[in-house]
């Protein structure tokens, strides 16, 4: 072909493919898309499976309902178990060995720390050595966390909330938000001593965070201090102009956990868990969230506003596909979910992707089949052939183009919402993604029909960051960062298109069930 003759070539392809997803959003009453996407689509080949039957609208409000009520990463983490468990999915301890517990066709998850988990789901032809499929994003969100002593004096008659930023937080999208709290409270029995946790989620804003006007001139325009400037107000107290104000103990050091807390935040927090002896509360990890619930928007209902989405929404994805991905396919493999938290702040936590959380859960698997095998034996050699079959989507969201900022993109890398999940490169190693992990993700693409966009960032720009490379370096396995759309990253407030969790679901599923025949093609490349 000519260059011309090349350029049309894909225009028609594009165009075609991109149909289809218009007439998905027509059954929705949704207008049709602006012009296409950049895909890295290839034509379809004979014998590959069509996208007819697979409705990405259908997770739109079920995504809306699940970002909304579980704000919190133990929320999500909590909410995620509850789902495997529904679905016959049975609990791991890591302090138990699991050598007698895993059996083929087995359906099994584990959590660390409460804020991380990895589900998997066993073929029933699996063999020790065969490959893992596994798709891995983190859960963590950007956020305000309550200090370890949150208790404030107050001052000039407002309650206020000792909160440090959590990655990004506290940046200029947090003023004059309603926030809500939530996160998760130790409690001890007084009569058993046993310490347990329990979620907790107040039903309405606690907290804002006032700008101020701008009459007040240069004093309102910042830069601004998120020490002294961005302290959340919590209440009104003026007690101390009515001489009502209760003195401060004489102790000079707190005796309790709770004393180092607002006490009405303490009184508020064990009503609502019913907790009648504020003293049984050792310790909590609690944090701001932006209250307003999820939904959709636009002339056509396209968009969906909501907090959170970074990296929620791929996660959300990803465990959608591993329920949905039936036992028949890719039966001689293992399929496999991760979701990881810290990875805002680096990842170096024990629950976090460069953690040995992964890592010991592949050893273990290997392990506990390989006992069941006569013909081999479980040992370093083992744990690498089944590295070497097994492969990793890096799944974290990925810019959307913003139509006011088309110069901060680079011409054909701009990724749009509701078209599909957008593969992510970096020629400085910031993501995984490579020749051949572009060339296996666009293989199970194909074969599901999904299409394909490209993300990569312009040369004077800088680039974020995923698990992709942390993984992928640890562990020695093959790996694409992939991830959904969506506009105003680290925002409180983020935007991501009404049919892009579906598709992220298409996509991780068509993984799933397509892997194990798609590396049949890739073997005789270096793993």
């Amino acid at each position: 072909f000519s260059e011309r003759a090349t350029i049309d070539f894909w225009t028609t392809m594009t165009r075609l493919r991109v149909s289809e997803l218009q007439s998905s959003i027509s059954s929705m009453n949704l207008s049709e898309p602006q012009p296409q996407a950049t895909p890295i689509m290839a034509p379809r080949q004979a014998g590959e499976v069509s996208s007819s039957g697979f409705s990405p609208e259908a997770y739109t409000q079920p995504f809306i309902e699940f970002i909304s009520n579980n704000p919190t990463t133990y929320h999500a983490i909590d909410w995620f178990s509850k789902q495997l468990e529904a679905r016959g999915y049975k609990r791991l301890s890591e302090r138990d060995t699991w050598t007698s517990k895993l059996e083929r066709g087995g359906k099994y998850y584990l959590t660390r720390n409460g804020s991380s988990l990895i589900s998997f789901h066993v073929g029933k032809e699996y063999k020790s050595g065969n490959g893992i499929a596994i798709i891995g994003g983190h859960v963590d969100a950007v956020t305000a966390k309550l200090k370890p002593v949150a208790k404030l004096p107050s001052k000039a008659g407002y309650r206020q909330l000792g909160v440090a930023p959590y990655a990004g937080a506290l940046s200029s999208t947090w003023w004059d938000r309603d926030l809500g709290i939530g996160g998760r409270v130790f409690i001890k029995d007084p009569s058993t001593g046993v310490v347990t946790t329990k979620l907790v989620k107040l039903g309405w804003p606690i907290a804002r965070i006032p700008t101020l006007a701008p009459h007040f001139g240069s004093a309102a325009s910042g830069p601004f201090n998120k020490e002294t400037q961005m302290v959340p107000i919590v209440g009104v107290d003026n007690s101390d102009l009515f001489g009502t104000s209760e003195p401060e103990p004489a102790a000079s050091k707190p005796t309790m956990f709770v004393d180092t807390q607002p006490p009405k935040l303490v009184e508020v927090i064990s009503k609502e868990l019913g907790i009648s002896d504020p003293a049984q509360i050792i310790n909590w990890e609690l944090e701001l969230f932006d209250s307003q619930p999820a939904q959709v928007g636009g002339l056509d209902k396209d968009l969906i506003f909501a907090g959170r989405i970074d990296d929620k929404l791929c996660c959300y994805a990803a465990h959608e596909a591993l329920l949905a991905s039936p036992e028949s396919t890719s039966p001689g493999l293992i399929k496999m979910v991760g979701m990881f938290d810290a990875e805002e702040i680096g990842s170096l936590l024990r629950q976090g992707a460069r953690s040995t959380y992964l890592s010991s859960v592949i050893e273990r698997i290997v392990e506990a089949f390989a006992a069941t095998n006569s013909d081999v034996s479980y040992g370093p050699n083992l744990v690498s052939q089944t590295i070497a079959n097994s492969f990793l989507v890096s799944s974290d969201v990925i810019h959307a183009v913003n139509p006011n900022f088309l110069n901060a993109y680079l011409e054909n890398h701009a990724p749009r919402l509701n078209v599909g999940v957008a593969i992510s490169a970096d020629s400085n190693g910031h993501m995984a993604t490579d020749g051949t992990s572009t060339s296996i993700l666009q293989e199970v693409a194909n074969r599901c029909g999904s299409t394909l966009q490209v993300f990569h960032i312009r040369n004077d720009s800088r680039s974020g960051g995923t698990i992709g490379p942390m993984t992928s370096a640890q562990l020695g396995i093959r790996t694409v960062d992939a991830g959904i759309p969506q506009l105003s990253m680290h925002s409180i407030r983020a935007t991501t298109g009404s049919l892009d969790p579906g598709l992220g679901v298409k996509l991780f599923k068509g993984f799933l069930d397509h892997f194990e025949e798609v590396d049949k093609a890739f073997r005789t490349l270096d793993s």
